[in-house]
């Protein structure tokens, strides 16, 4: 577990742009069965993949289409809410940060570590664009 106060600030970096934080198992069920479209962003302290994952989530929210919801949880860190949310991203291993958009409840687009780490955070919130346009 890493302490909050080393966490707060990259909880602020969602926090501040609209993401809601979910903290226990019951949250994250009750956010992803929301009728219409829900971004789940696993956080996470990783600087190599999570710096530009954090930045790509903010950016990718300037287009006209978004999620009806944005929702994070932070791994390491929120162990209930993490392990919740990473039931409903099966078949994918779990890995952090990741982001998943979901919608009516059903799992419909998937960003894994490996398709974040080492990429900037403009093609991140590209490839979360392209699926909002599809699926939003």
């Amino acid at each position: 577990m890493y302490p909050e106060e080393m966490v707060k600030p990259m909880r602020a970096e969602l926090s501040e742009v609209g993401f809601q934080e979910l903290y226990s198992a019951e949250a994250v069920e009750n956010a992803i069965k929301q009728p219409g479209t829900t971004l789940v962003v696993v956080n996470s302290v990783c600087g190599c993949a999570a710096r530009n994952a954090r930045p790509g989530a903010k950016m990718s929210l300037d287009g006209s289409k978004k999620p009806d919801q944005l929702v994070t949880v932070f791994a390491g860190v929120d162990k209930e809410a993490v392990d919740a949310a990473r039931q409903h991203m099966f078949p994918f291993p779990p890995s952090s940060p990741s982001m998943a958009l979901f919608k009516d409840g059903e799992l419909v687009h998937m960003l894994e570590r490996h398709h974040i780490e080492g990429r900037p955070a403009e093609m991140i919130a590209e490839n979360l664009k392209d699926a909002y346009n599809e699926f939003c």
